[in-house]
């Protein structure tokens, strides 16, 4: 890897004061407003999703992450894309304490957004569908000729993200309405839909589609081809995609089996009884 190469750039460029105090700010407001707020219940394990969702986000936006995104690796372009929306989103959402999520969401005017567009099918296809169009070379190559389509793209992605993560989450109990099976269900359609772009787009098909990055990833890294840095950058699409998910998987299992345990031997009735997920009817007394 040849580091030197990022020595034409400027201390300012590598390490971004912009980003990093505005991390810095927001990770103050959330500790002053919400989390020592005595409005809200936060605990300490929601204080940590945040601090590492922005330590993340500083790291892919505001260090030579960045930089090397943006001009010479495809690759770490598709790790800046995916720790965003797979890391640093549902490590947001999960950071909030439910009173405050109801407050700035479900009673705002965001509220019929998110009904619209949360819903776990329509959720899955626009942010699937959004981030498919995203890595088409056509597009992609087009957008990241101009900053402006760059920035407008990467935040619809953002948005069009926490909607589904907000789907699977699910921070407020009372549009809890989607049952485990449905959520676990969910995810799995969330990796079949983006599987056609991250393995026959970047990994199958043995051509340059990203002419951006051609000459540039072999001057960072004079091993790698830019055909292999496309391959590399569809490694990571899936890896980090199926690693977020295998994740969300595991705890929904976990509390869905957990819920069903406190079942277990439940009263719903005098007359009553579910033992075993078998609903057992007893005489009348």
């Amino acid at each position: 890897m040849n580091t030197t190469i990022l020595s034409g750039y400027s201390w300012l460029e590598l390490w971004s004061p912009v980003t990093f105090v505005a991390v810095v700010l927001l990770s103050f407001l959330y500790y002053k407003k919400v989390a020592s707020s005595s409005r809200y219940v936060v605990t300490k394990r929601q204080v940590t999703y945040f601090f590492i969702a922005a330590f993340i986000f500083y790291i892919v936006k505001g260090s030579p992450v960045k930089v090397i995104a943006d001009t010479f690796l495809f690759s770490a372009h598709v790790f800046e894309i995916m720790a965003l929306l797979f890391i640093v989103l549902p490590l947001l959402i999960l950071s909030m304490p439910a009173e405050w999520a109801r407050k700035y969401f479900w009673n705002h005017r965001l509220k019929f957004a998110i009904k619209l567009f949360g819903h776990p099918w329509m959720a899955a296809l626009l942010f699937n569908g959004a981030l498919t169009v995203y890595f088409v070379p056509r597009f992609f190559n087009i957008v990241h000729e101009s900053l402006l389509l760059s920035i407008i793209s990467q935040l619809f992605l953002m948005f069009m993200g926490f909607l589904m993560w907000w789907t699977i989450i699910m921070p407020l109990p009372e549009i809890s309405k989607f049952s485990y099976f449905t959520r676990v269900a969910y995810i799995f359609l969330n990796a079949v839909l983006l599987m056609p772009i991250g393995i026959y787009l970047l990994i199958i098909i043995h051509q340059v589609h990203y002419p951006i990055y051609e000459a540039t990833a072999t001057q960072f890294i004079p091993s790698i081809t830019a055909v292999y840095d496309q391959q590399l950058g569809g490694g990571l699409l899936k890896a980090i995609q199926l690693a977020s998910y295998g994740i969300a998987l595991f705890y929904l299992v976990k509390n869905w089996s957990r819920k069903e345990d406190e079942q277990e031997g439940q009263v719903d009735d005098e007359n009553i009884r579910v033992v075993q997920g078998v609903v057992i009817h007893l005489p009348k007394k």
